[in-house]
C-alpha cells in the first residue's frame, strides 16, 4: 500500500528551484519511482548496501529488517549497526570525519540540534509538508526545517500513568486523577505517613529529581503543557523561551515549577515523596507507590520484575483546561547521512521501513504505539496498546540543546527550590540563562 503520491518535480517550478533540486536529481528521481504506485518493477531494482546505525536494540531492528527482506529480497543488503547510547555521538561524528559513516542512521528527538549539520535533508518538492503531516504524529514536525525533512519518523514511547489497583481499591478511589488539580486532594488521601512523618505510601513521586525516574520529562511535559515550548524556532535559528511570561507576570515555568515541588514540602499536608526514598519506580514495584509515571516500553519490565503487582495505565494527566493537552514521547527518526555515497538507497530503505507494513510490525514486536496517524485511526482491542495510542497522538517534546547538560541544569533547578538555596523566580532565571548559555 502506498502511503505518498510524490508529484513530478520539474512541473510548474522556478529557475531557482530547479537548480536547487538538482543537487538532488539522482536522489529524488529515484524516489518518485520507489513511490509510485504503478512502478511494476519496483522489486527487481537493486538498492546496493544500506547501512544503518543507532541506539535501537539490535534484536528489534534484527526482526524488522528479516520481516521485510521476507516480504521484498530487494532490501537484502541492509544492515543495522547498534551503538550504545552513551557513544554514539562521539563514534558517528568520528566516523563521518573519516568518510566512513552510516547511510542513515536514527535521531532521536533530543539530538535534533546536535546533529542537523551531519544530515542530507529530503527536499519538500519529494516529500512534501502536507504529506508529511497526514502520515506522522505531531510530534514529528519537530523534524521539519526550512531546508527539508531532516528525518522521517520511525518509533514513539510516551510518557504515561501506571497506577496500583491494589493501593486505589484501599483508599476507596475507583479511577486515577486526570487533571493535574486532582492530585492535591489525591495526594493527602493517599499517601501514609508514620508519627515522624516518614512516608510509608506515597501517593505520587514528585517534588524531587534524582530519585525520580524521568524527572525531566515530567517536569519538560509540566511547563510543555502551559504553552511553553522550552526552545522556539527563531527564523533559521532557535529562542530559549523557558522564563517567558503569562500574562499574569508569572512565567510558565515558575507555575509548572511551583506545583512540581509541592509534593516534597514536609510541612504541606500534600507531602508524598523525598529524596531519602528509594526510585520511583522501584517504589511502584514494592507497592508502596499509588502512581508511576514511565515510559510505554516499560509495560513489560513492569509485569516481569513484579508479576503479582496488580496495575493499570493510563493517560498522562492534564491540565483543567485542557487546552494544551499532551504528553511527552522519545521519538526515533530515520535521517540520511550527509556521508553517504547510496544517497537513492538511503532514501529508498528509510520510505520502505516508515510505512504501515513495517509500522505495524514494529508496534506487534515491541508493544510502542506507532507514528503513522494512518495505523493510530485504528483502536485496538488490547486495553494497554488503547492509552498508548492515544498517548502517542499527543506526543510532545522540545528541541532540547544537549542532552546531558539539560538534565544537569533542570535538577539544579529543583533541588535549589526544594533546598530553599533559591526562591522561584530566580531558580527559573538561572536555568533559563544557563540554557541561552548552550545555545550560543
Amino acid at each position: 500500500m502506498t502511503i505518498f503520491i510524490v508529484v513530478p518535480l520539474f512541473k510548474n517550478m522556478s529557475q531557482f528551484q530547479i537548480i536547487l533540486t538538482s543537487i538532488f536529481g539522482f536522489f529524488i528521481l529515484v524516489g518518485v519511482i520507489l513511490f509510485s504506485t504503478n512502478s511494476s518493477n519496483n522489486k527487481s531494482q537493486s538498492i546496493g548496501g544500506v547501512s544503518i546505525w543507532g541506539t535501537i536494540e539490535g534484536n528489534i531492528m534484527k526482526k524488522v529488517l528479516i520481516e521485510l527482506v521476507d516480504r521484498d529480497e530487494t532490501y537484502k543488503n541492509v544492515q543495522y549497526k547498534q551503538i550504545d547510547e552513551a557513544n554514539f555521538d562521539t563514534i558517528l561524528a568520528e566516523a563521518l570525519a573519516e568518510g566512513e559513516g552510516p547511510d542513515l542512521f536514527f535521531l532521536s528527538q533530543s539530538k535534533i540540534i546536535k546533529h542537523q549539520n551531519k544530515i542530507l535533508p529530503i527536499p519538500y518538492e519529494t516529500f512534501s509538508i502536507r504529506n508529511f503531516k497526514d502520515y506522522f504524529i505531531e510530534e514529528g514536525e519537530l523534524y521539519l526545517f526550512d531546508k527539508g525533512v531532516l528525518a522521517l519518523p520511525f518509533s514513539v514511547d510516551p510518557l504515561v500513568m501506571y497506577w496500583n489497583r491494589d493501593i486505589f481499591s484501599r483508599v476507596g478511589i475507583s479511577e486515577p486523577p486526570r487533571y493535574w488539580d486532582f492530585f492535591f486532594d489525591f495526594a493527602k488521601k493517599v499517601t501514609e505517613k508514620d508519627e515522624n512523618l516518614n512516608i510509608l505510601t506515597s501517593a505520587v513521586a514528585l517534588g524531587d529529581y534524582e530519585n525520580i525516574d524521568h524527572a525531566k520529562e515530567i517536569l519538560m511535559t509540566l511547563i510543555m503543557q502551559t504553552g511553553n515550548s522550552i526552545v522556539a524556532r527563531k527564523g533559521s535559528g532557535f529562542e530559549v523561551v523557558l522564563d517567558e511570561n503569562l500574562d499574569g507576570g508569572l512565567s510558565t515555568t515558575e507555575s509548572a515549577l511551583r506545583f512540581y515541588t509541592e509534593f516534597s514540602d514536609p510541612i504541606k499536608d500534600t507531602y508524598s515523596w523525598n529524596r531519602a526514598m528509594t526510585n520511583s519506580k522501584n517504589a511502584f514495584l514494592a507497592g508502596d507507590l499509588a502512581l508511576y509515571f514511565g515510559f510505554a516500553s516499560e509495560l513489560e519490565d513492569l509485569k516481569n520484575k513484579n508479576p503479582n503487582l496488580n496495575f493499570d495505565v493510563a493517560f498522562f494527566p492534564q491540565t483543567g483546561d485542557l487546552k494544551n493537552s499532551l504528553s511527552f514521547g522519545k521519538m526515533q527518526a530515520l535521517a540520511i547521512s550527509k556521508g553517504t555515497k547510496n544517497t537513492a538507497g538511503a532514501y529508498n530503505v528509510a520510505t520502505t521501513l516508515i510505512k504501515s507494513e513495517t509500522l505495524s510490525y514494529l508496534n506487534e514486536i515491541t508493544g510502542l504505539p506507532p507514528v503513522s496517524r494512518v495505523i493510530l485511526s485504528k483502536e485496538p482491542v488490547d486495553p494497554y496498546q488503547n492509552v498508548f495510542f492515544k498517548a502517542a497522538l499527543a506526543s510532545k517534546a522540545f528541541l532540547d540543546l544537549n542532552k546531558i547538560n539539560t538534565n544537569y541544569i533542570f535538577q539544579d533547578m529543583v533541588d535549589s527550590v526544594v533546598s530553599g538555596r533559591r526562591e522561584m523566580d530566580d531558580a527559573v532565571r538561572r536555568a533559563s540563562d544557563e540554557m541561552k548559555e548552550l545555545l550560543k
